[in-house]
């Protein structure tokens, strides 16, 4: 037996001894997370700037963004479909990809 068969490290998310190996490879599997997308297929990162192409009611502040409209510094949230931001009179708006185009 090698030694590296008997290597076993702490998995603190399962609370349990499992393999190096098997850390090796839920660590490169951890590495593909979801990929947030514009309605373009472009993919969005925090920061970025994007515009809207649909008007978008928003509800609760009785006011309409309007297709072409620029939302900066976006941020991206645990739901791939959804991105979070604020505009000049909106804060903790929260969007879907499908209405939005990166700039």
């Amino acid at each position: 037996m090698s030694d590296q068969d008997d290597e076993y490290v702490y998995d603190e998310a399962s609370g349990e001894w499992i393999s190096a190996a098997e850390a090796r490879d839920r660590a490169a599997s951890a590495g593909t997370g979801l990929e947030v997308v514009d309605s373009n297929g472009t993919p969005l990162q925090d920061g970025d700037s994007v515009i809207l192409i649909k008007d978008l009611k928003v509800k609760g502040a009785g006011q309409t963004l309007k297709r072409g409209m620029v939302v900066k510094n976006i941020r991206l949230t645990a739901n791939p479909e959804e991105v979070d931001c604020r505009t000049d009179g909106i804060k903790g708006l929260v969007l879907r990809t499908e209405f939005l185009k990166k700039r």
